[in-house]
């Protein structure tokens, strides 16, 4: 059952997932900019002043620390023992006759003894050179409080920009939470508007060919567009367009179903006509239903209402007899309107629970037949009426739907042949297109080859 448009719609999305993750865009570099950009939105120029300065605190501190006195006396005093050792070194080897290694050591040393100058040196301007606090006492003595207040006021007027000139900080709310930065390294890809409509083209085929109606697949399009198109994707592209898919078949196939059991408790007899084209199984579904009906402890009786067909009359019969069911019937040509009312009698006087009415296959077109089928409304009153359609004919099935809920209201669809069809596009689409549940689907020809129509039962089969 539905095999063709379950491998269609299997190769289509592979298709489609693998197209989709060619075309989709990198993001890291406009991601890596966004956190740079955000992150020098949080600090403040003020805050951003006070920080350059400590830097430079730091790299001077530093800087004093490599040439403070107890540092350098630390490494001439670690020379001068590498110069021991060395000469040490030097002795040893001239005695076993090396003496060319004693030139090429007396060479280092005067090196490292250049060095050790120079070091020298640097600890002796240090020391003679004045302090930070020496030097600052020297700037401001002989000065008075107030100049040196003035002072300050200058540099924080020049160096540090005003407050109200700082851009206001971000709320704990408007930064980037832990979660969302979490979520931005999942998503790595985007994929343009126009780049969708060019990948859309092999799934759209594949829907069209298992006749999918366009009403459906437009919805499926529009679905997945607003959950791929300039939105960041996750690294499992195809995982992410199955379950968008799903979610729409899902929305798709969600008519509010008819508790019919439910229903036919609450009011006897509970009246239901079965409406559609030629051909279509109308009097076969009557004797399912009826024989689910009794399964449930349910009384019925049969209306022979389609007096227009040859042999019509004869079929019901011979269900009605292996049902054990009566069959309210008059002659060929006979008012269908008129056994509905007779049967509707019947049922009342002898409480029965349910009244089943078969009536003429008709076209829609056919604007004599379509008024006898309303006044078999007007004078039935059915308090259910089934349209009954053949899977297999698809997108036709769906346009004969349309049709007689256009002209007569209908409550409900039983889908024939269901067991045979391959492309699976009226069950998907018939539903969504007259906005009335799938009640029950025709698997077979037995009486027990009638299952109750089940949303999650429909996707399992289509493989989503």
């Amino acid at each position: 059952m539905f095999n063709k448009l379950k491998e269609k719609l299997k190769s289509a999305l592979s298709i489609f997932s693998k197209k989709a993750e060619e075309a989709a865009v990198p993001l890291e570099k406009a991601q890596e900019e966004e956190e740079k950009i955000s992150e020098k939105a949080t600090i403040s120029p003020k805050e951003e002043v006070a920080s350059k300065k400590e830097a430079g605190k730091k790299k001077k501190i530093e800087e004093k620390k490599d040439f403070s006195p107890e540092n350098l006396t630390e490494k001439v005093s670690k020379k001068k023992e590498e110069a021991k050792e060395k000469k040490k070194i030097e002795k040893e080897r001239e005695k076993v006759g090396l003496p060319e290694a004693s030139q090429q050591k007396k060479e280092v040393l005067e090196e490292k003894s250049v060095e050790v100058k120079l070091a020298q040196t640097v600890l002796d301007e240090e020391k003679e050179s004045p302090s930070f606090l020496e030097r600052i006492k020297e700037k401001f003595r002989g000065k008075k409080k107030e100049e040196i207040t003035e002072e300050k006021k200058d540099f924080r007027e020049n160096e540090i920009p005003a407050e109200e000139n700082f851009p206001e900080k971000k709320t704990d709310q408007e930064k980037t939470s832990f979660f969302g930065k979490v979520k931005q390294t999942l998503t790595t890809k985007t994929i343009s508007e126009e780049k969708f409509e060019g990948l859309f083209w092999e799934l759209e085929l594949g829907l069209l060919e298992n006749n999918v109606s366009v009403n459906v697949i437009e919805k499926i399009k529009v679905d997945l567009k607003e959950e791929l198109v300039e939105k960041p994707l996750p690294w499992n592209v195809e995982r992410k367009i199955e379950e968008t898919l799903r979610a729409t078949l899902s929305t798709i196939l969600s008519q509010e179903p008819i508790d019919l059991l439910n229903k036919i408790n609450g009011k006897k007899p509970y009246i239901i006509a079965f409406f559609g084209v030629n051909g279509a199984g109308k009097t076969t579904s009557m004797a399912k239903l009826a024989y689910y009906l009794q399964q449930h402890h349910h009384s019925v009786v049969l209306a022979a209402g389609d007096t227009f067909r040859a042999a019509a009359i004869q079929q019901l019969q011979e269900h009605a007899d292996r049902l054990s069911v009566p069959l309210i019937k008059q002659n060929y040509g006979a008012d269908a309107a008129a056994v509905a009312y007779d049967a509707v009698r019947y049922a009342e006087k002898n409480k029965l629970d349910v009244v089943l009415i078969d009536t003429a296959g008709r076209l829609h077109s056919n604007t004599n037949l379509m008024a006898e089928l309303e006044k078999i409304i007007r004078v039935a009153k059915p308090d259910l009426k089934i349209f009954v359609g053949e899977s297999i004919t698809g997108n036709d099935c769906i346009e004969q739907a349309e049709k007689f809920n256009q002209l007569v209201e209908m409550d409900g669809v039983i889908l024939t042949k269901a067991d045979v069809d391959e492309k699976g596009g009226a069950p998907l689409s018939i539903s969504y297109v007259i906005k009335k549940p799938i009640l029950f689907l025709g698997v077979g020809q037995r009486y027990k080859d009638f299952e109750q129509f089940d949303k999650e039962k429909m996707l399992e089969r289509l493989g989503i």
